[in-house]
């Protein structure tokens, strides 16, 4: 878990210059009813444009309120617009406060649901991550996995905020620290980050000590300080004790583990299938690579391009696989690298909804099907869900999802 392309979600993203497609309708306002939610944080509406409509995704709304929206990017030739609710005429019940006084329309970019009460805030990334499955995965929205997944909340936030271990902030004009503006180079000045945690370091050189228990078992795991690692500090054991309970290893099996950073799951995997398992540790960065060979001394470690690394793995089939991409997802080559080593159960742990559910098609082609799934408001305020599926090809025998109440989660 060392890939800095999974962090969550990035300050300072930097859109693509956009060619001139007619007439700007940047800064209109329009009257619209919100409609539902979409992938990335943003919410469905259609203002009218002379005798036709556009499809316009509204950040800072709620499905059913009507608002008055100001459009932030769009020409009459694009087929989509963005927009900004700065006005609430009518607000949904779910609506609340933000805590944070730099959440809001024109402000930092960084939180999509400040203005969301949190049970509403994981009903919302529940419904985008059953509509990805539907429409991209193939799945029927009655299937019991997909009808009533829930999104469970993590020990270790306060009430949604101080939650961010680690924080990069930019400089602000003056000299301060900043967020930038949401699709923007401008930087708002920032006092205090509210979802930061108040001891949260910054990303800089060297390394730093982390620590994860799971179950009584506890693991220690040496990070590079700006390599990646899960900043919600529960987020690590949530996912090794979903991980293991899909997978259930027995002593003996084999396990491939890619895209195995600095090797949380393999450690934890090396202790249930025992020294006569094995544990080949696949990671594509060299610096995250290097450190799990220290964290994981029982694994075989490989560092390499996961699908270059698969291709040329002479080994024959493996028992068990954990699949932990960067957010683009496995992709084809991957998956039918994957499915050509016949393992019994795959865990696919999954930080982006659209990509997951392409990646379950595609193991659906080739007999392996999705028997369970679990998903973790790991970023809360934010759009973005993790979760963590497991793939088989036949009944094989499954660990029912825990479902214990959020404060008895492993910690």
């Amino acid at each position: 878990m060392s890939r800095p392309r999974r962090s969550a979600p990035s300050r300072g993203r930097r859109p693509r210059p956009k060619a001139s497609k007619g007439e700007s309708y940047v800064g209109r306002r329009f009257e619209v009813e919100v409609g539902p939610v979409a992938h990335g944080g943003h919410f469905v509406a259609r203002v009218p444009v002379g005798e036709d409509s556009r499809v316009v995704f509204v950040r800072h709304a709620l499905p059913g309120e009507q608002v008055v929206v100001e459009i932030t990017d769009g020409s009459a030739g694009d087929r989509f617009w963005r927009g900004d609710a700065v006005s609430v005429l009518s607000a949904a019940p779910e609506r609340v406060v933000p805590p944070c006084p730099y959440a809001g329309p024109g402000l930092c970019g960084g939180c999509d649901f400040q203005h969301v009460s949190l049970p509403a805030q994981r009903e919302l990334k529940a419904t985008v991550l059953r509509e990805q499955l539907v429409r991209l995965g193939g799945l029927s929205a009655a299937d019991p996995l997909v009808a009533d997944l829930v999104v469970e909340a993590v020990p270790g936030d306060v009430d949604g905020l101080r939650w961010r271990t680690r924080q990069r902030y930019a400089t602000a004009p003056g000299g301060g620290r900043g967020m930038r503006r949401f699709r923007s180079h401008d930087v708002i000045p920032v006092d205090d980050c509210l979802i930061a945690t108040d001891d949260a370091r910054e990303p800089g050189a060297g390394t730093v000590a982390e620590t994860v228990e799971v179950d009584g078992v506890e693991h220690s795991f040496e990070v590079a300080a700006d390599g990646f690692w899960q900043v919600h500090p529960g987020a690590p054991a949530a996912l090794v004790s979903a991980v293991m309970s899909a997978l259930a290893p027995a002593p003996g099996e084999s396990v491939l583990d890619l895209y195995a950073g600095v090797g949380l799951f393999s450690a934890f995997l090396g202790d249930a299938v025992g020294p006569s398992g094995r544990v080949v540790a696949v990671e594509g960065d060299p610096t995250a690579s290097a450190l799990s060979v220290g964290n994981v001394p029982s694994a075989e470690v490989i560092a390499g391009d996961v699908g270059t690394v698969l291709g040329r793995l002479e080994d024959g089939p493996f028992d068990l696989v954990v699949l932990d991409p960067p957010r683009e997802g496995a992709r084809r080559a991957v998956v039918e690298a994957v499915v050509a080593r016949s393992p019994h159960k795959v865990a696919y742990v999954a930080c982006d909804p659209a990509a997951l559910a392409r990646d379950v098609a595609i193991f659906a082609e080739h007999g392996y099907r999705l028997r369970t799934l679990r998903a973790f408001d790991l970023f809360p305020m934010t759009h973005h869900v993790e979760a963590v599926a497991l793939l088989a090809k036949t009944d094989v025998r499954t660990t029912a999802p825990d479902r214990r109440r959020p404060e008895a989660a492993p910690r």
